[in-house]
């Protein structure tokens, strides 16, 4: 006969005397929460979430989908196939049981595509990045972060304890000029291209200020990575920089290649540093093997149907100058982003509700996600968009476009 369980000496089921501190929950702790939330209503600021159907009716211009595969059927094949051979999980880190052989292969042939030595794939691209600033750097080191580089490169800086300077946007003297002050190990960090402009960066520029100082480079190629390049294969290789000695990358699998997952890319022994050192990576579980299998898979089409990146920015060329011929403002794109100004948070957030309600998703940038303060529209090119797709979405944003 099983005895009745000892009492658990942290388990007091007493009710509280008026001597004793209550033990109810009065919720105190988070009233700041709400005057948060009250002020971020008066500054229009609120962020909702939306969960799609899985057959939205909406034609999607707020998503990272340049090349049109995350729903390609070799993709999601590939990303089946990967789960029902590989299981639902990675079920471990890299480190223990989250490496299987189609990580491995996944690396070889991204490593390959881009012209790099070697590839490490990781959970997210904001994982990545993380992984690639934190272990290169140490309290000594100075690093030198573009003023309107991604959230994830930015946290990387921070992270890494090492001292930070901010350069002005895309300015490659700025970047020599912090970096000629400082004797020691150093890097410049910067997007390829900027996610809420969908400006490029001066890579060979960036590159040569950094040689000139013995500083390596690391650059965030999640928004070039199947849009530019040769075939697809990124703005450092577009620049000639890919495979160099002093040169890192950091790719998403979420954007261009359909599936999710991040990767950095790089010399051998930068990536075997990495292996050892990246806390991103040691202590996070691995990407799991469907997202492995979609990404192997989009890479593998991409390689076999190169023109699906001059497509994207085909497209994204022809939104900038319905656009601009229509009265407003937009920034040039150098990939498949295409930014579109609003007059204020408000009639931005108003602007992109008008939008869905006629059939169009756009994304909606406001303040803290733009450090400018310029409200955008921002919309992202597909190399699957039809004519008449693009005729519909130009005619929506501009008939439902607020007065400047």
């Amino acid at each position: 006969m099983l005895q009745d369980a000892a009492p658990s000496p942290l388990r007091d089921a007493s009710p509280a005397t008026p001597d004793e501190p209550s033990r109810r929950a009065s919720g105190a702790a988070f009233d700041w929460i709400d005057e948060a939330r009250a002020a971020r209503r008066r500054a229009g600021l609120v962020r909702t979430l939306r969960p799609r159907p899985a057959d939205s009716p909406l034609l999607d211009l707020a998503g990272n989908d340049y090349l049109g595969l995350a729903r390609h059927p070799e993709v999601t094949g590939g990303a089946a196939r990967a789960a029902q051979r590989w299981g639902a999980g990675a079920t471990g880190s890299r480190l223990v049981t989250g490496s299987t052989e189609l990580h491995a292969q996944l690396e070889a042939e991204l490593a390959a595509f881009c012209g790099f030595e070697a590839a490490l794939v990781l959970s997210s691209g904001y994982a990545a990045n993380l992984a690639a600033v934190t272990a290169l750097t140490d309290a000594a080191t100075l690093i030198v972060s573009d003023a309107g580089n991604h959230a994830s490169l930015i946290d990387g800086c921070r992270l890494s304890r090492a001292r930070r300077e901010v350069a002005p946007h895309a300015d490659p003297e700025a970047v020599r000029a912090a970096l000629a002050g400082h004797d020691g190990r150093a890097l410049a960090v910067t997007d390829s291209v900027f996610s809420v402009d969908g400006d490029a960066a001066p890579l060979r520029a960036l590159a040569e200020a950094c040689r000139a100082q013995g500083a390596a480079l690391v650059v965030d190629d999640a928004h070039g990575l199947g849009v530019l390049g040769d075939g697809g294969r990124g703005a450092v290789a577009a620049a000639g920089l890919a495979g160099d000695a002093d040169v890192v990358t950091t790719v998403t699998l979420s954007k261009a290649l359909g599936s999710q997952g991040g990767a950095v890319l790089g010399p051998a022994r930068v990536i075997e540093h990495l292996v050892n050192t990246a806390r991103s990576f040691i202590f996070d579980t691995g990407l799991a093997p469907a997202a492995v299998g979609g990404a192997l898979a989009a890479l593998r089409l991409l390689r076999r149907e190169p023109e699906r990146a001059a497509r994207a920015r085909e497209v994204a060329q022809e939104l900038h100058a319905r656009l601009t011929a229509a009265g407003l403002t937009a920034v040039r794109p150098d990939a498949a982003v295409v930014s579109v100004q609003a007059p204020s948070p408000e009639r931005a957030v108003r602007w992109a509700a008008d939008c869905r309600e006629a059939g169009l998703a756009v994304g909606c940038f406001r303040p803290p996600s733009v450090p400018d303060g310029i409200s955008r529209l921002r919309l992202t090119a597909r190399a699957d968009l039809t004519r008449d797709q693009v005729d519909t979405a130009v005619g929506v944003i501009t008939a439902t476009a607020p007065a400047l």
